[in-house]
């Protein structure tokens, strides 16, 4: 190739769309990822392999085509916002949020910067995006919730022996917003299966001790950062308490909660590496459908059962994915 060859082909690669220099192999590309948990929690660790091993599984690996700026908000509202202006302020060429907060703040910030997320709940009614099919804008993502999923969790307690008559149901309404929506649910599927509703809001140290005193009912967690990132008071509460409880994640199981029924994070993030892959490539966020839990699993904690002297159905017990013994 001689130097007018080489001028030429030079000039013909600079005009190319910026989204078709994306994909050259030597291209190092930014992503930025905020999520709710904080960076020493042992999830939020689990969900950062997943998601690196993820992404080089698409070709994507870090130090090599793909820097990763990582922030972590542990539970804190307002520390998210604070890394949610780091981040875009750094121009990634996509950013990632984990959990409702992250997207919340991040979409605030930048309008042009595509967004996926994860582990998020009705983004449509929070306004994250137009419809799932078409979301339009620059967010799009997966979500953690299926409509039934709430019906499911009160009849799991109902399932208990000695049975439950009345459920007091967890959130913080300030960092739930979605709530509302899953109360609905369960209040419906509390007439077919015969039960009390109550709804049990926290939002600090101490509404979460107070519910050591609902002695006369079982306890339904709804998915809400808060009590992910408070879960250690929420199960020492639970455990004075001495009452059966479900949850919307297996790690409140994994440390001591008597059973969960939740969506699979670690698929989500799986799944969200695919959509950060295509946009990386020239894909428009606005054109991939936001997508709804495909798998699901259930955790008993036979350990907890025993020690709060109830039983659970064999039938249960042999649809479980997984029980700790």
């Amino acid at each position: 190739m001689n130097r007018r060859e080489c001028l030429a082909l030079l000039g013909m690669i600079a005009a190319l769309p910026a989204s078709v220099q994306a994909q050259q192999p030597d291209a190092t590309r930014r992503l930025g990822v905020l999520s709710v948990t904080a960076a020493e929690d042992a999830i939020g660790q689990a969900r950062s392999t997943i998601l690196v091993e993820a992404l080089a599984g698409h070709g994507w690996k870090e130090r090599d085509n793909l820097r990763i700026d990582w922030r972590s908000g542990g539970g804190d509202r307002a520390r998210i916002a604070r890394l949610a202006d780091e981040l875009v302020a750094l121009k990634p060429d996509i950013l990632l949020a984990v959990g409702t907060p992250s997207v919340e703040e991040l979409r605030q910030r930048t309008a042009t910067i595509p967004i996926v997320f994860a582990v998020v709940t009705d983004p449509v009614s929070q306004g994250f995006v137009k419809n799932l099919a078409h979301p339009g804008g620059n967010v799009t993502g997966f979500t953690d919730y299926d409509g039934p999923l709430a019906g499911k969790w009160l009849e799991m307690l109902t399932q208990v022996t000695p049975p439950v008559r009345r459920v007091f149901v967890v959130y913080n309404p300030a960092t739930a917003p979605f709530a509302p929506l899953m109360l609905r649910t369960i209040e419906e599927a509390a007439r077919t299966l015969h039960v009390t509703i109550e709804p049990a809001p926290v939002n600090d140290a101490g509404s979460i001790a107070a519910l050591a005193s609902r002695k006369d009912g079982g306890l339904l967690v709804l998915p809400d950062f808060f009590t992910m990132a408070n879960r250690a008071d929420l199960l020492a509460a639970i455990a004075e308490a001495s009452v059966p409880a479900v949850f919307w994640s297996r790690t409140f199981v994994e440390e001591g909660g008597l059973m969960s029924y939740s969506t699979d994070s670690a698929e989500q993030l799986r799944r969200a590496a695919s959509y950060i892959d295509r946009i990386l490539k020239g894909a428009p966020a606005a054109d991939l459908p936001v997508q709804n839990p495909t798998k699901f699993e259930l955790t008993i904690n036979l350990k907890t059962a025993k020690a709060l002297g109830v039983t659970l159905p064999a039938g249960l017990l042999a649809i479980a994915d997984d029980v700790i013994e």
